[in-house]
């Protein structure tokens, strides 16, 4: 048997003497006694956070959205301007239907005022025209649509043998080499997400390609159209006002499949000959009209928030997703806060510009004519990338004033994730957004826009009601937004 100490028995009574005594404090309980139940813990909810967007916006949203989105008449409306009266080109008889249409369709509404405001307008038209690949292998037609500002050729057209470049950069290596010839910019745009970027890179060609190859002795120039996919449809579009000192030549857009036969051909040497005919010319400048809505703000009907789109179209297809559906945005929003009775704090204008596509007179002439209440613009907004399913806005200005507009997207939600993206806003609110005027424009999907962007394929039917009614909502919501927020966005620098 095992001996234990004398020392070791009172070592371990003292320790069971501490246990016991730790366990049984004074207000301690036994494990028979009765428990009383631990005292609840009621968590406090964090402090709400202000919302970034006036009160009443969240109701205000829901019945925006709702209402867009069972806006039949938004559809009605775009076939009235694109079937009923088709391409209006500025300056054009059909353009100024096309501003009766406006004018009759604002007062129909009920606007607390409508108006015309009158702009002189530089006119171009586009004659006849086409474009004959005479050899190799037999005689064959070209697809070709003259560039807006092109002089034309002269009566029997110019025949010349057909040089192909792929950028700038080529034109310069040849130099001199172009003089007498025809030279074909064979610059293919690029699909990616945002195909207003790739529209970009290659627009320069169309934009000042004939003066660059004009500099270097060239007789004409023909230009790949701007687009990803083609059913051998080309593509016109505005050239560069030639500067002092440059010698005009004609200039035209052909379709992708051409410009690659026609590099095909070059690439194998032999050396295409092409006779181009155009009757384009400038005529005397005329009479035209920005067309102007509004909706009086009920506390500070003194403050405005312009909304708009450009009326007028090119002289092919008849302008529906550019810029049809901006316009019937621009008329719709200003509907639909009337017809719910959304009667915002600011005033809303809408304006539906003239001859944006050759010559942007009706926004410089709307800066002209308002500049004198210019820091009383608070905010601008353009429509005018086509009738696609909404997913953002573009914004110029200050970035306390985009932090301010980041934090409104989540209204937005039941239209998709809509994102605030820094950029250029519209062509028709550019002058005034250089006056100091915050400038927002509407984004929607651009996929396909440049399927049709500028050509005889940009018709009704291209446009998916339900994505318009969707672009419609995001438009008329910011537009109520605008002009109900408390404080107007920041701006920076003296204003007018």
């Amino acid at each position: 048997m095992k001996r234990v100490s004398r020392r070791g028995v009172l070592e371990s009574v003292l320790a069971l003497t501490v246990a016991v005594a730790v366990v049984c404090l004074p207000g301690c309980r036994r494990s028979d006694e009765p428990q009383e139940a631990a005292p609840e813990i009621v968590e406090q909810p964090p402090p709400e956070r202000p919302k970034p967007w006036p009160a009443g916006s969240e109701e205000a949203a829901v019945r925006i959205v709702d209402a867009a989105r069972a806006d039949d008449r938004v559809m009605e409306r775009l076939s009235q301007l694109v079937d009923g009266i088709g391409a209006r080109p500025g300056g054009s008889r059909a353009m100024e239907r096309a501003v009766d249409w406006a004018l009759a369709t604002m007062k129909e509404d009920g606007l607390d005022s409508v108006s015309v405001e009158k702009v002189t307008v530089s006119v171009w038209e586009r004659g006849q025209e086409s474009a004959l690949l005479l050899g190799p292998g037999p005689p064959r037609p070209l697809a070709v649509l003259g560039l807006g500002r092109s002089v034309g050729t002269p009566a029997g057209g110019i025949t010349a043998p057909l040089v192909v470049v792929s950028d700038f950069d080529d034109l310069e290596r040849l130099g001199g080499q172009v003089s007498g010839k025809i030279v074909l910019f064979n610059f293919a745009m690029q699909e990616q997400e945002n195909m207003f970027a790739s529209y970009e890179q290659a627009v320069q060609y169309r934009w000042r390609g004939a003066a660059a190859a004009s500099a270097h002795g060239a007789e004409a120039v023909l230009v790949r159209s701007p687009t990803t996919r083609s059913l051998r449809t080309p593509h016109t579009g505005a050239m560069k006002p030639y500067d002092e000192g440059e010698r005009p030549i004609p200039a035209a857009a052909v379709s992708i499949e051409d410009a690659e036969m026609l590099q095909r051909l070059y690439d194998r040497g032999e050396r295409p000959e092409v006779r181009l005919t155009m009757g384009a010319r400038t005529l005397p400048d005329r009479p035209s009209a920005n067309v102007i809505g509004e909706v009086r703000g009920r506390e500070l009907p003194d403050e405005l928030v312009v909304i708009g789109a450009h009326l007028d179209s090119w002289d092919v297809g008849s302008g529906a997703h550019d810029n049809g559906t901006g316009v019937v945005m621009t008329i719709e929003a200003l509907r639909l806060l009337t017809s719910l009775d959304l009667k915002p704090r600011r005033s809303v204008r809408g304006v539906l510009f003239t001859n944006e596509e050759r010559g942007l007179e009706g926004g410089l002439t709307y800066r002209e004519k308002h500049l004198g209440e210019l820091g009383r613009h608070v905010a601008a907004m353009e429509s005018d990338s086509g009738g696609f399913a909404p997913r953002g806005f573009s914004f110029e200005g200050t970035d306390e004033a985009a932090e301010r507009l980041q934090g409104l997207l989540e209204l937005f939600a039941p239209l998709g994730s809509l994102a605030l993206r820094r950029g250029g806003s519209g062509a028709d609110i550019l002058p005034i957004v250089e006056e100091g005027v915050p400038g927002l424009g509407l984004i929607v999907d651009s996929t396909h826009y440049f399927d049709y962007h500028h050509t005889a394929a940009d018709t009704f039917d291209k446009v998916e009601p339900s994505e318009l009614k969707d672009a419609l909502a995001a438009f008329t919501l910011m537009t109520w937004l605008l002009a109900e927020l408390p404080e107007p966005l920041p701006r920076s620098g003296a204003q007018r």
